[in-house]
């Protein structure tokens, strides 16, 4: 595996959960497969449940993890080329990434959207020069468009939870008051298509996710109606993705808090589990009382980060031999 941005680069889905139980029940198993390797984890921006468990799952295979935080313990990095660089920025990724290749094996890297330009984050244009530049295995710990380590734990969390064969899974919009990318919202998507769960995606007009993403998942607006019957319920904020409108690309085009996720919409569910991939705004996204409820899943979840990022670092290593 050379990079991980999406549920093709897995392989056979069935056998990589398998793996993934493998690697939850006896974690240091492959401790001595990292031995003398070195993963360097970039952060372009803020991060927890990222930047713990992918420096966890490389302590766990054997590796030696280096974060790196960019602009804080580096110098600030140009990301477009052809720019006359007379500003803040004092080394450009042409020359950074090569550099950072040259002291690692592995590299993870997580870089927001920017959600200004759509053709620049949909290009994923940061990570692409990572690949072509560092001439090492790439990670994206979120990128533009994707948030391929999170959507793996969510789909390994589900498979932990389900309760028949083929659950109903829900994503639903909810309201934010920040512009927040898609990338989560695409990854999931992209994940519940291509495993065996019934698969529904409900938001306001306006805020349709990239067909790429969305694939044969059923689009329905009203909310209500979609939460029937489900089994799990993943609630996540997104941007307008400018699908319809381009230049309504990044901008929040709805607060409506009757999308917030409470008892009542809960009640409609086969009482459903309730899913996030934190941080999440209580009350904003969901209510104190679904989120601190039985049915609540979020922290197995985000355990469950540790498992997916160890699996992905596992295989790398693997090819390596």
């Amino acid at each position: 595996m050379r990079s991980f941005f999406h549920v093709s680069d897995i392989g056979d889905l069935a056998a990589a959960l398998e793996e993934a139980k493998q690697v939850k029940a006896t974690p240091l198993a492959w401790k001595s497969l990292g031995q003398d390797k070195t993963i360097i984890l970039i952060f372009f921006n803020s991060s927890l449940r990222t930047r713990l468990s992918s420096q966890k799952a490389a302590l766990n295979l054997g590796m030696n993890p280096i974060v790196l935080n960019v602009g804080a313990d580096s110098w600030k990095l140009e990301t477009q080329l052809g720019v006359v660089m007379d500003g803040d920025k004092s080394e450009h990724l042409r020359e950074a990434i090569p550099v950072i290749g040259s002291y690692c094996d592995i590299i993870g890297v997580r870089s927001f959207a920017g959600l200004q330009d759509r053709s620049f984050d949909y290009a994923e244009t940061i990570l692409n020069q990572f690949i072509e530049y560092s001439g090492k295995p790439v990670i994206s710990l979120e990128s533009a468009t994707v948030h391929p380590c999170q959507a793996f734990a969510d789909l390994i969390t589900i498979e932990e939870y389900k309760t028949k064969r083929r659950p109903k899974v829900v994503m639903t919009w909810a309201p934010h008051p920040r512009a927040l990318p898609q990338a989560v919202p695409n990854s999931f998507a992209e994940w519940m298509n291509a495993a065996d769960v019934d698969f529904v995606i409900t938001q306001p007009e306006g805020y349709e996710l990239d067909p790429r993403f969305v694939g044969d998942a059923k689009v329905e607006y009203d909310q209500m109606k979609a939460l029937e019957g489900a089994d799990f319920v993943y609630a996540k904020n997104w941007s307008c993705p400018g699908v319809t409108n381009p230049d309504d690309y990044g901008k929040i085009l709805s607060k409506d808090m009757d999308w917030v996720v409470d008892a009542r919409h809960m009640a409609v569910t086969n009482d459903a589990y309730f899913m996030h991939c934190l941080p999440v705004r209580r009350n904003m996204i969901v209510s104190d009382e679904v989120i601190d409820s039985p049915r609540s899943i979020v922290i197995p979840e985000a355990a469950n980060r540790v498992v997916s990022a160890q699996v992905v670092m596992k295989r790398m290593l693997e090819d390596m031999l």
